[in-house]
């Protein structure tokens, strides 16, 4: 017979038992249910990150498919672009507009009337002589301009040379061009081509005229002096027929420090003054000479072109005002590139060329840094040249 104390006892220890039962369900439940948790975030990392692989794939062949796009239209244009603009109209332009400005509200709607009306009597009269065949150019000799600011390395030649074949194909010897030329000069291969541009004009027979405003030094003026007729304003700069070239030398430097450089060469002067190596009297004085040889070439170059020059005397690489310059005979008259260019509209229609190279973005960056330091060695140039005022 089992007693109630016995039976108690059971029903606790089976309660028990069903409890920890129980507990187990609920413990092995949450491990599961931790487990699962866990998997779904590592999938859903893993179709993000799957995702944002497909959108880089997307964008980048997008971006690749454009540059080869905008590569190849770029590869369709032109290297560059010619532009022509009618200065003499410009200056009508200017003109009427500051004559309009002085008159009344009732005389300007006047004189706009009679422009209509003559705009339209011109209009027909063109429509008429084009339906007859007479359509021709204005009867007017013309005149050429042509801008150039030259750089250190004269790299605005590239440009030039495609005006100056521009020029060619249409001027006559009736014609004229003007070059309004600002140069300090710079290497010497890069300026001997330049002049060699302005060369073909007078080889054409076709008048040429050079106006300098600020300066045309050394290379500058060795364009210059090509010219038939040199015109330069009263306090430009001209001059300095002459060459100079320095090179730092670090070799002491390089050789307490017990760096050793090696330089081999074939040919006795292929190299004779160097940066890092030691360099000797003998390549010094090979130096000197060549420095020499190129002055004498310049000295003949200006005397070649203006042959009534006192070329020893302006060749010492000293440098003149307007003024000066023309009484030592470097120029012929004295004003500015404005009085020479009105007096040329009195009679004659005055054209405007320039060509445009189309730059890539690292061009037009890499250009900016150099048109940056170009004016930084000019202002050196100027502050060790010329008194400051």
């Amino acid at each position: 017979m089992i007693s109630s104390a016995n039976l108690n006892y059971g029903k606790r220890l089976a309660g028990f038992n069903r409890g920890r039962d129980v507990a187990k369900t609920v413990l092995y439940t949450g491990h599961r249910f931790s487990g699962f948790v866990q998997g779904e975030s590592v999938e859903i990392l893993f179709q993000y990150g799957l995702f944002l692989a497909k959108i880089v794939t997307v964008v980048v062949a997008i971006i690749v498919i454009a540059a080869l796009i905008i590569n190849l239209s770029q590869r369709k244009r032109q290297r560059g672009e010619l532009r022509v603009t009618n200065l003499s109209e410009q200056h009508k332009e200017m003109q009427e507009d500051l004559a309009v400005a002085l008159l009344d509200g009732p005389q300007q709607k006047l004189w706009h009337k009679e422009q209509k009306k003559k705009a339209k009597l011109e209009a027909k009269a063109a429509k008429a002589k084009a339906k007859q065949g007479n359509a021709t150019p204005s009867g007017k000799p013309r005149v050429w301009v042509i801008d150039f600011k030259g750089s250190m390395d004269a790299h605005e030649v590239a440009s030039l040379r495609e005006e100056v074949t521009a020029v060619l194909t249409v001027a006559t010897p009736q014609d004229e061009v003007v070059v309004r030329l600002e140069s300090p000069g710079g290497v010497v291969h890069g300026y001997g081509l330049a002049s060699s541009q302005l060369q073909r004009i007078r080889d054409k027979q076709i008048p040429l005229t050079v106006a300098v405003d600020k300066v045309a030094a050394s290379g500058g003026y060795m364009m210059a002096c090509v010219a038939n007729k040199i015109v330069a304003a009263p306090f430009a700069i001209l001059g300095s027929i002459g060459v100079v070239a320095q090179i730092p030398n670090l070799h002491r430097f390089l050789k307490n420090k017990d760096i050793d450089i090696e330089l081999h060469t074939a040919g006795q002067y292929k190299r004779t003054l160097t940066l890092l190596g030691e360099n000797t009297e003998e390549g010094r004085q090979k130096f000197r000479e060549d420095l020499n040889e190129t002055h004498h070439l310049f000295k003949a170059f200006v005397k070649e072109m203006r042959p009534t020059l006192d070329i020893d005397a302006v060749a010492t690489g000293e440098h003149w005002y307007g003024v000066q310059a023309q009484e030592k005979g470097l120029v012929d008259e004295v004003g500015t590139s404005d009085e020479l260019l009105l007096n040329l509209m009195k009679d004659r229609e005055v054209m405007s060329v320039s060509y445009k190279q189309r730059k890539k973005m690292m061009d037009r960056f890499t250009g900016s840094a150099a048109e940056s330091a170009d004016r930084l060695l000019l202002r050196w140039w100027q502050r060790g040249q010329k008194p400051l005022m």
